[in-house]
């Protein structure tokens, strides 16, 4: 496992330990680092490689993947430059460590940019489950996510994202061809083991 300051994002990569597994973008939530997902992406793609960014984007000195005007208002100006960035940053890494094109794993802030980029750069992923995801973009331009698999998981009863929110961000991704699969589980914010079971067996099936 490495750190490295090379790329354009201060980030982890664990190569792949068996060939063939698709590697794995892991994106943290507020106040994570690259080395927060790191178990988590062991238990649900053991063998595949990992690749852990930094989020440069500081809010009383916690790092996220772009700036929010308060709980729930993104800058939406942000999210689109901070989309692009992370997209060129994962044009590097898949050069610079031989990868296929990643399937995102992000929860919370980090599931949000991840869902920005299928919608602004979805040549970047292969797919993205997004845990306890918003919608990032009011009003996102048209693209193509025909056959691209994308999982949403949101807690019943999460303080910060609301019900409806979720399901708009399934209806988005969904109207544009992508293969969604939305589970509501009877929790808050935080992920749970449920969380961890339903990631892999979505990874498992692709």
């Amino acid at each position: 496992m490495a750190t490295t300051t090379e790329l354009s994002f201060i980030h982890r990569i664990k190569p792949a330990t068996e060939p063939g597994k698709p590697p794995i973008l892991l994106l943290h939530g507020t106040g994570g680092n690259e080395d927060d997902l790191l178990s988590l992406g062991g238990m649900i793609a053991p063998g595949s490689a990992l690749l852990s960014p930094r989020g440069k984007v500081l809010e009383g000195g916690m790092p996220r993947f772009f700036r929010r005007l308060r709980e729930g208002i993104f800058d939406e100006e942000d999210v689109r430059r901070r989309a692009q960035e992370l997209a060129d940053f994962i044009a590097q890494a898949r050069e610079s460590y031989n990868l296929a094109a990643p399937i995102a794993v992000g929860f919370s802030n980090g599931a949000n940019i991840a869902a920005a980029v299928l919608q602004l750069r979805p040549e970047a992923l292969a797919g993205a489950a997004l845990l306890r995801a918003m919608v990032p973009l009011q009003d996102p331009p048209a693209v193509d996510l025909t056959g691209k698999p994308v999982l949403i998981v949101s807690g019943a009863s999460d303080p910060i994202v609301p019900a409806e929110n979720a399901k708009r961000l399934t209806s988005l991704l969904t109207g544009a061809g992508a293969v969604v699969q939305h589970h509501v589980l009877p929790t808050g914010h935080g992920l749970s083991q449920t969380d961890v079971a339903l990631t892999k067996a979505w990874i498992d099936q692709l």
